[in-house]
């Protein structure tokens, strides 16, 4: 059963996706904001796919630490949800993300258009370069930043280094870093085909205030959002099997 309703979400998500960039195509030529807009509806329609299709909900906790005024918001990468969800809970969020993400046919244009902050791995120093500008951009519209600092999604309960654009973010932009936790790689793991039915937990921690040294900064974020993680990983496994 799992897999056939996997299989019709992954049929009717493609669908639904390919019929949205087609719809809204008008959008590119607006403001971002626009954009955005449509970015939203595009999630919305995707989340009730999976909760109407593989009965996949959601659940945020800690909404009172995000929504403050431009932050930086540091996340957990357990799975492909967690690219769809921020758009619905921080404002105009600019996503860290690889570059070859943009080439992409016409989903790269609206990833483009939006103000996305492009990454080209391989290119060291400059690249970080780079993307300190654009997200000086971006903070200076008000927006929020959201990074995932490990660098790409891991399973639960792994560990991989935090990546040094996270504190090159903190170190340059003078903003609150808000760390992450989610426990998505539960229901939908790292390049899986299965979905499973349950609830997702997101939950936003307290922020770290800037001016902490880097070293400091670095180790408080770590300390945080894995422990956090692995306490929701926790709680939702020995919930399932009760």
């Amino acid at each position: 059963m799992t897999a056939l309703r996997s299989l019709a979400f992954n049929v009717a998500f493609f669908s639904w996706t390919a019929l949205a960039m087609i719809v809204f195509l008008p959008v590119l030529l607006m403001p971002y904001s626009a954009t955005y807009w449509f970015g939203r509806q595009w999630v919305r329609g995707c989340l009730w796919l999976l909760k109407h299709l593989v009965g996949l909900d959601h659940r945020v906790v800690g909404l009172e630490h995000a929504r403050r005024g431009p932050a930086i918001y540091a996340a957990k990468h357990q799975s492909s949800w967690d690219t769809l969800i921020f758009a619905l809970y921080l404002k105009l969020p600019a996503y860290v993300l690889k570059r070859e993400l943009l080439f992409l046919p016409l989903f790269g244009l609206y990833l483009q258009k939006a103000g996305h902050i492009a990454v080209d791995r391989g290119a060291g120093a400059s690249a970080l370069k780079k993307m300190l500008a654009a997200a000086r951009r971006r903070r200076d519209q008000g927006r929020d930043i959201l990074i995932f600092p490990e660098g790409t999604r891991i399973a639960v309960g792994s560990h991989h280094p935090y990546q040094p654009g996270i504190a090159a973010l903190y170190g340059q932009l003078d903003l609150p870093v808000v760390p992450v936790a989610l426990n998505s790689g539960l229901y939908w793991g790292r390049r899986s085909f299965r979905k499973r039915p349950g609830t997702i937990t997101l939950e936003f921690l307290p922020a770290i205030p800037p001016g902490l040294a880097r070293r400091a900064f670095m180790a408080e974020l770590e300390k945080r959002l894995e422990a956090a993680s692995l306490r929701l990983a926790k709680v939702e496994t020995v919930g399932a099997s009760s």
